[in-house]
């Protein structure tokens, strides 16, 4: 096989290596984002907010409550968060991330949540939560423009 021939056949094994690579760089800064958003709040202040969310970010609840904007959204997370979400803390069990645009990802998390009381007298205990994340490319930066959180099952 020629040199030029042999270059040529190594680009082409080569460049699906290097979408790849790209690939798993994206879904892994995407994926820091949801991490980003855990650890707020797990710790309750989401003090780190501004960092990874749009300013126009919208926050679904698990009511069907709507939140939008970032400072009417951060109002609401940290006043729940002061009540019954009090040192309550979410873990990622499972998730999955998919671009549905070089700038778009969406990402479905499964959440398992510490106990809490909502409404008085009823414990959630063992409980899961699907969560949808939407977060966008900004430059060269994610943001969670959307998050929307649904309670797997009832509370025991």
């Amino acid at each position: 096989m020629s040199g030029k021939k042999l270059f040529i056949f190594a680009v082409i094994l080569y460049l699906p290596a290097i979408g790849f690579c790209q690939n798993v760089d994206e879904t892994e800064k995407v994926k820091q984002v949801i991490e980003a958003f855990q650890d707020d709040f797990n710790n309750g202040s989401f003090k780190n907010a501004a960092d990874y969310t749009t300013s126009d970010w919208v926050h679904i609840n698990p009511g069907g409550g709507i939140a939008s904007g970032r400072d009417e959204v951060l109002k609401e997370v940290r006043s729940v968060h002061q009540t019954f979400l009090k040192n309550v803390t979410m873990k990622i069990e499972w998730i999955d991330i998919r671009f549905l645009a070089p700038s778009v990802a969406l990402a479905e998390v499964v959440h398992s949540i510490s106990p809490y009381e909502l409404p008085k007298g009823t414990i959630h205990t063992g409980e899961k939560q699907t969560k949808t994340y939407v977060v966008i490319k900004s430059g060269d930066k994610w943001l969670l423009t959307l998050d929307q959180n649904t309670i797997k099952g009832s509370p025991q």
